[in-house]
């Protein structure tokens, strides 16, 4: 079992969030699991964890950092259209915010979500290609301007690089690669992307770098119809 922490889970309550939670707290971590806001019907925090609420956008994240060893930030942005078209500013004016308060809080380590996508559209299949990337495209702007912000800081940061991620249970049998995922795959499970964030800060392991991470699915899980399915869903 790796040393305890006590790390800070931004957007604990997420598909990938809950996992980043669970998976710490199975390994003996302490974790401070922050939500812009817990919805009324969230389940109880549970042993090891503490709930706190925090606008990563607009607030003094101070507070919720003070103590931790690690933030690990599960953050993203809703997939409906109106949202894909005018995004908040998540990805930039929130991460110019964190990186400041680990700054003046001393805390080195953070481990976020980027994508794949920011640096590769020849992944997955054509329809794929010609739908999902066009409508993610501020998406992907804001993340290549929070992936600057983290080379620019001195922080040891991580963003790790997905692919399109899909909610089935964790394998641990994922495959890691520099920048981008391997040509002919497209999924990554929340699961295994939870797993492998928590690897890299109780490793230590890729500092300062954009890791890949996906596996291959079955093909009923990687076509273009579940693409476009999942898209409308």
């Amino acid at each position: 079992m790796a040393d305890q922490m006590k790390i800070l889970v931004l957007g604990a309550h997420g598909v990938t969030g809950q996992e980043v939670v669970k998976q710490a707290v199975a390994k003996g971590h302490h974790v401070r699991a922050a939500e812009m806001k817990w919805p009324d019907d969230a389940p109880p925090a549970g042993h090891n964890v503490e709930r706190v609420t925090a606008n990563v956008i607009e607030d003094d994240l101070g507070p919720i950092i003070d103590g931790v060893d690690a933030v690990i930030s599960a953050l993203g942005v809703p997939g409906d259209p109106k949202t894909l078209m005018d995004p908040p500013p998540l990805y930039t004016t929130g991460t110019r915010n964190l990186i400041d308060a680990l700054d003046a809080r001393g805390v080195k380590r953070l481990v976020t979500i980027s994508a794949s996508f920011v640096v590769t559209h020849d992944r997955g299949p054509l329809l794929f290609r010609t739908t999902a990337i066009p409508a993610l495209t501020r998406v992907l702007h804001q993340m290549g301007e929070m992936e600057e912000m983290l080379r620019a800081s001195d922080l040891d940061w991580t963003a790790v690089r997905p692919g399109w991620l899909l909610p089935e249970p964790l394998t641990g049998d994922y495959v890691v690669t520099p920048d981008v995922i391997p040509e002919g795959l497209i999924r990554t499970r929340h699961a295994d992307l939870a797993h492998f964030m928590l690897h890299c800060v109780e490793s230590g392991e890729w500092v300062r770098a954009t890791p890949a991470i996906a596996r291959p699915e079955a093909e009923e899980l990687s076509s273009s119809f579940e693409v476009v399915k999942e898209m409308l869903a």
